[in-house]
């Protein structure tokens, strides 16, 4: 049974030096930086108490409240990036779980974290920070390519979790739809008009996503400008 290997929370910080040649040296700010708490930690339709996210457009939210990632991909990753020591929450997640991957877990899934319900509700995309917070300018990048991406819960009832809960699955409504297959529609497949239409109707995955693909969907039905 999968269970929760570590929770990690972190509030946004600054990094970086204003004088700094190199570009993965210069200023940003972000909440990516986390670090293991034992819990019990409260959670609520926000995400864990002790988390923030200091760009709110892009992260956080209802739909993305929980950020976790598969603990079954780090040791690729230390291999991959040449990193003997590489903990857990190195990629931004609050939940670390172990036998769980993208192939595994599916949009709309509804899991039990003890009294806690949470629901996956997109996949994890990968942004530019995480190659500033390993200094390797392609993460992001590499990252879209293998699908190791993680993924996002909504919560749906409050409570509070620890290291250490198994995860139960208590309702799949999208078989078809795990998070690995919604990587490829977003990153890969992109001119599948019946899949990005049938994603895009549906309430649970998260609105951004939708609205996203629903872009997608418009700009495909708009008519070639005249050359």
């Amino acid at each position: 049974m999968p269970d929760v290997l570590s929770i990690q929370v972190g509030m946004p910080r600054s990094h970086g030096r204003e004088e700094a040649d190199d570009p993965l040296d210069r200023p940003w700010r972000s909440g990516i930086v986390k670090e293991p708490v034992a819990g019990p930690v409260p959670i609520g339709r926000g995400g864990l108490r002790g988390d923030g996210q200091a760009d709110r457009t892009h992260h956080g939210g209802p739909d993305k409240a929980v950020c976790a990632y598969s603990a079954d991909h780090y040791d690729f990753w230390r291999r991959e990036l040449g990193r003997s020591s590489l903990p857990f929450g190195a990629f931004g997640e609050n939940l670390t779980i172990a036998g769980l991957t993208e192939e595994d877990v599916c949009l709309g899934d509804r899991w039990m974290l003890g009294a806690v319900a949470v629901q996956v509700s997109q996949p994890r995309q990968p942004c530019w920070k995480l190659a500033m917070r390993f200094r390797v300018e392609d993460l992001a990048a590499r990252v879209v390519a293998n699908g190791k991406s993680g993924w996002y819960f909504r919560v749906l009832n409050e409570g509070a979790v620890r290291a250490g809960l198994a995860l139960v699955l208590v309702e799949r409504p999208l078989p078809r739809w795990t998070v690995a297959r919604a990587n490829r529609l977003i990153h890969h497949e992109k001119h599948d008009p019946a899949a990005i239409a049938e994603l895009a109707a549906d309430d649970r995955v998260a609105a951004s996503l939708r609205a996203q693909l629903s872009r997608r969907t418009e700009r495909a039905r708009s008519p070639e400008p005249n050359s």
